[in-house]
């Protein structure tokens, strides 16, 4: 099967010169700001000449205002272990404005924010759990899990034991999803596959050398979901709600309306095996409708290693599409959804599947570029397998890839465009998307296993008009999950979702940017919340970030 994926991928190459990008003129769309902001971690693992698994899976990052300045704030997960092993760090974002543009600059307060996380860190979902208008985190690991409480000051106390939510084994993609419309975020924690030192296997490639397993070498290990109980607890209700029926090794996870009910389900993807669609049934329980909806498999019908994950409206027709990043020789899956959950896989026509054949993908998000009111997407790639002609060397780096949406389904490889900070060569894992200067445009920050990390601000979207939107509920904590549709003077309606989670172990921005292009004036703006009730705001201003509050709208 290797042999057979090594060929795709270089057949691939043909057709999407992999092996030679192509010039552009003009300036690139992303710059990487890393080390000039201040922004200074490299991810460790405990990498061993065992080639212990878990070396390859790590790890996310986290974009949130960790103390409610209207910036985002950086989480970064690390993966060592041990007594004197480095932890998970976080930065505050320091922004200020001048007349040449926003200034960035990150300090390290981790030791002052009690986030000094240890341990083999996988991941990290964000939400506020408790309602009390700050931005709380769940960080994955493999061993215990943590549930960190931020007390609206930027300190944050650990409550994982007393909260119900510890969690021991291995998880790697977490999401806070209001599953059942009370108000209050409850948690769903991936976990891939059972491992531990004594139970690592020898494996090898083709060549005899030592190789790094697949996943179906151990056995997966079932997810959990825990509802809020609206007391600081959570209770297990994985057996109760039906998700103990079906399960695999799960790596990403996006929550929202795929059957559009009204009611929050949950998309999974699994590696190697069968990817679960879980439709929210409105009683506390869900189906796994994956197999029937067209999103389980492949389009040949085989199960792939299915890794990061995004929905958004991709087509805007209303309903919440899905894009899955896999395995070098598998290609990415486009899954264009009917409104009713029956997806059809439009990768190819869109012209993304062969051209990611050469790629393992990690990270993955829909964002609008260049503003002009079409999603493009990103991808972040890292190999898990040392390839023969690095001669023992484990090298995984593979760079990632930017697909610009050119309108009729279709996408261009934009890769070179994006510039020197698309080109480099790294083990990518984690990516956090979100407008790290507040200037009204996506930016991303990536995580590279045994690398450093990276923070691409954007360069072009601010050159287009944009309108932005924080929706928050009554208690003015981010509504996860509601969909705002933003409608300009001329020209389409535009469906967006308010959402931190997706993409491949980490946390995004939930503000909500809606690119306009050339078109000016004020917008009208509706939000579907997720409890039912639907509002509408006329006359919202645009090219600056607006704030709109649960029950301060008119009836549509």
């Amino acid at each position: 099967m290797a042999s057979v994926r090594s060929a795709l991928a270089a057949l691939a190459c043909v057709f999407a010169a992999c092996g030679a990008p192509r010039s552009t003129s003009g300036a690139p769309w992303f710059v990487d700001r890393a080390a000039e902001t201040g922004l200074d971690f490299s991810h460790h693992s405990d990498r061993s000449e065992e080639f212990f698994y878990p070396e390859v899976i790590g790890s996310g990052a986290a974009l949130f205002d960790s103390d409610n300045d209207g910036d985002l704030d950086v989480f970064l997960v690390q993966g060592r272990e041990g007594a004197n092993a480095p932890r998970s760090r976080l930065f505050r974002n320091d922004l200020e404005r001048s007349a040449d543009g926003p200034r960035l600059r990150f300090v390290d307060v981790t030791d002052h924010s009690g986030l000094s996380v240890s341990g083999r860190g996988m991941g990290v979902a964000a939400g506020d759990y408790n309602n009390d208008a700050c931005v709380d985190l769940y960080v994955t690991s493999l061993g215990r899990n943590w549930l960190m409480r931020n007390d609206c000051r930027g300190a944050f106390t650990d409550v994982s034991a007393q909260s119900g939510t510890e969690d021991s084994g291995w998880s790697v993609s977490a999401a806070f999803v209001d599953f059942d419309r009370d108000g209050w975020l409850d948690l769903f924690v991936g976990h891939y596959l059972t491992w531990a030192p004594a139970l690592n296997t020898p494996c090898y490639g083709s060549s005899g050398r030592r190789q790094y397993c697949a996943p179906k070498v151990y056995r997966a290990q079932q997810s959990r979901l825990y509802r809020n109980d609206r007391n600081g607890t959570f209770s297990d209700v994985t057996t109760s709600a039906g998700l103990a029926t079906q399960f695999g090794p799960a790596l990403g996870v996006a929550t929202a309306d795929f059957d559009g009910d009204g009611w929050l389900d949950m998309y999974v993807a699994n590696d190697g095996e069968e990817n679960q669609l879980w439709l929210n049934q409105r009683n506390g329980t869900f189906v796994n409708r994956a197999l029937l909806a067209g999103v389980a498999l492949g389009p040949s019908g085989e199960a792939k290693a299915g890794m990061g994950v995004d929905a958004a409206d991709v087509d805007d027709d209303g309903d919440e599409d899905l894009v899955v990043t896999n395995l070098t020789g598998e290609g990415m899956d486009l899954y264009i959804n009917d409104g009713r959950a029956t997806f059809v896989n439009n990768a190819a026509a869109a012209g993304i599947a062969h051209r990611s054949l050469p790629y393992t993908g990690f990270g993955v998000g829909w964002l609008d570029v260049d503003n002009d009111g079409r999603l493009d997407l990103l991808a972040v790639n890292g190999a898990v397998q040392v390839q023969d002609s690095n001669h023992g060397a484990r090298n995984l780096g593979q760079r990632p890839q930017l697909f610009h949406n050119v309108g009729g389904g279709r996408f261009d490889d934009a890769t070179t465009e994006g510039g020197p900070a698309l080109s480099g060569i790294n083990t990518s894992r984690g990516a956090a998307f979100g407008d790290i200067d507040n200037d009204g445009d996506i930016d991303v920050v990536v995580s590279n296993n045994l690398g450093k990390v990276q923070l691409l601000l954007n360069t072009i979207g601010q050159r287009q008009h944009w309108v932005g939107v924080r929706v928050v509920a009554a208690n003015k904590s981010d509504s996860l999950g509601a969909r705002v549709a933003v409608t300009p003077v001329s020209g389409p309606t535009r469906w967006r979702r308010a959402r931190a989670d997706g993409s491949y172990a980490s946390a995004s921005d939930p503000r909500v940017v809606v690119g306009l292009g050339s078109v000016s004036g004020p917008v009208r703006v509706r939000v579907v919340w997720p409890g039912g009730r639907i509002e509408e705001w006329r006359d919202v201003p645009i090219d600056r970030y607006t704030t709109l509050t649960e029950g301060t709208g008119t009836q549509p």
